[in-house]
């Protein structure tokens, strides 16, 4: 085999795995359009309009609004 034949071999492989990654790409982005928000309460805000205002933060959470509970000293005092 020369380097030649490796070569032509190359050029068609490269492009079958470029369509099959596109093809894969666009079937995630599809079921993705279809399946909607991964979290509860995000959606698209209209352009020219101001998004919700958040959940004021409370005690304990370190500043994260809507997470009680959650507190982010990893075990410390």
């Amino acid at each position: 085999m020369t380097p030649n034949d490796e070569q032509g071999r190359a050029a068609p492989l490269l492009a079958g795995f470029t369509i099959l990654l596109a093809a894969l790409f666009a079937v995630a982005f599809g079921i993705g359009r279809i399946a909607g928000p991964v979290a509860p309460g995000m959606h698209r805000v209209a352009p020219g309009t101001t998004p919700a205002p958040t959940a004021p933060a409370t005690h304990g959470t370190n500043d994260m609004p809507g997470m009680p509970g959650m507190d982010m000293s990893g075990g410390r005092p």
